[in-house]
């Protein structure tokens, strides 16, 4: 698929009009999509490392502390399958109303969740003084319920920050700019270490469901996120729609014939670059949710490596991890995303296969060198796909396209990951976890393969009007 070329115009023209002058800085729009994202990706990986940590001793105590892992990464697991719900959601909104309004719901949803959280008793321990004795099963009940809110915010935030910078970007630059919501990650995944990390100082590192850290340490981070959404909210209200939507809304109003929904056009008319999408990113999000949560918990409980050890080196892998999405990302403008992201495919097919080996020397140095490289080859992919999906999509549903597609992604690499990794690790299966991992990446892999370039691609409002209803253009 791709796009016509059409030039940018505003709502209240009509499409043969000029464009309105651009009031929006290309700086504000890269510091919009970022920290929304960074935010939001914050108040998810506070979840992850409290999943590792501190759930399976407040929410699953009567279990033994295997399946309590796992019952909290399956809690984390929720998430993954609310995503795509989310995508279909707000990407309906995202492609009718425009991609900042619904930008700004996804930012409040996810804060209320994740404040609620920090607030929530445990099993059978209460929160600040309040239910004492706990709220027995209510409280891993309203946990998963809240993680699902959490995943269904996440689910239309992305996609909508990237289109946020891809529609704005200039010819030729859309890796660099869309590598700013991409940087988000990184950044969150800094901050959620280092708030974890502070609060365990603070309030000492005991894992005993009596320490300060366990009682009261892990909920500052969550309590945290109502001020950082309240940042984001005021810099994301200032930005406004992208020209492209604007353009697209203005051709839509001179049409007789009723658009359907996005999300049956997607569908529709580019299914295939959903599942190729979902697919050639599934090794990444593997590579990334099992090098932060998992790892995280498999060093402090499997290895007994110090908490603020693994909190440390996630903060400086997060550095690492941050500076190969932007040279990735950039890189990719030069010589394609296809190249780039294959290239990490390639290498994780291989590096998966030693990640345990290494691990289970049970060094320090092997651990910090697994964490690093890991998130080095997930890095060089992550950075080009904040252009990619959205180059992929046509402009009126690209919103519900790219979040499809991403999501798809995270449940394959995301979600079932983790949960079979716990299970195989609980049976002394270390290897089994690698040649997943690497199976995983071989699948995507040959969706890389199968991926056409897209970095050419002209995303203006890009729909054909042919014998009054509005179809997809194809390419050969």
């Amino acid at each position: 698929m791709t796009a016509t070329n059409l030039p940018a115009g505003d709502p209240a023209s009509s499409p043969d009009q000029p464009p309105a002058p651009q009031k929006t800085s290309l700086a504000k729009v890269a510091a919009a999509s970022s920290i929304g994202t960074t935010i939001e990706w914050y108040d998810f990986f506070i979840y992850g490392t409290a999943a590792a940590l501190v759930f399976p001793t407040l929410f699953f105590p009567d279990q033994n502390p295997a399946t309590a892992t796992l019952s909290s990464f399956a809690t984390f697991a929720v998430a993954f399958f609310a995503r795509p719900v989310g995508a279909a959601v707000f990407g309906h909104f995202g492609d009718r109303i425009g991609r900042k309004r619904t930008l700004v719901w996804t930012l409040m949803i996810m804060g209320v969740a994740t404040v609620f959280i920090g607030l929530l008793p445990g099993y059978d321990t209460g929160a600040f003084g309040a239910f004492e004795n706990g709220i027995g099963i209510l409280a891993p009940t309203l946990l998963v319920a809240c993680r699902f809110f959490q995943g269904f915010a996440v689910g239309g935030e992305w996609a909508g920050a990237t289109l946020l910078t891809a529609e704005y970007a200039p010819k030729g630059k859309r890796g660099l700019m869309g590598m700013w919501p991409q940087l988000g990650v990184a950044f969150a995944f800094f901050l959620s270490s280092g708030t974890f990390l502070l609060f365990s100082l603070i309030a000492g590192d005991g894992a005993d469901i009596n320490s300060p850290f366990m009682q009261y340490g892990w909920r500052i981070p969550f309590l945290l996120s109502a001020v950082l959404v309240l940042i984001g909210l005021w810099i994301r209200i200032s930005v406004e729609e992208t020209p492209v939507f604007k353009q697209d809304r203005a051709r839509a109003a001179t049409e007789t014939a009723p658009r359907t929904l996005p999300f049956a056009d997607a569908i529709r008319f580019q299914w295939k670059e959903i599942l190729i999408a979902g697919g050639a990113l599934t090794s990444l999000f593997s590579l990334f949710y099992m090098g932060t949560s998992f790892l995280t918990n498999y060093a402090t409980k499997n290895l007994e490596h110090p908490r603020p050890f693994v909190l440390g080196m996630g903060m400086l892998a997060a550095l690492i991890f941050g500076a190969a999405i932007a040279v990735s990302a950039i890189y990719s403008d030069r010589i394609g995303r296809k190249k780039v992201i294959g290239t990490s495919v390639a290498l994780a097919v291989i590096w998966t296969l030693f990640v345990f080996p290494i691990l289970d020397t049970g060094s320090p140095i092997a651990f910090a060198l697994v964490l690093f490289v890991t998130l080095i080859i997930f890095g060089i992919a992550y950075g080009p796909a904040g252009a990619l999906l959205p180059e992929l999509f046509q402009a009126r549903y690209r919103y519900t396209g790219a979040g499809l597609g991403y999501n798809l992604a995270g449940i394959l690499g995301g979600a079932l990951p983790p949960l079979a990794a716990a299970a195989m690790v609980a049976d002394g299966n270390t290897l089994g976890v690698g040649i997943m991992l690497s199976l995983l990446s071989v699948m995507s892999m040959l969706c890389v393969w199968r991926m056409t370039e897209s970095s050419k691609n002209d995303m203006d409002a890009d729909a054909e009007i042919t014998a009054g209803r509005v179809l997809a253009a194809e390419v050969p």
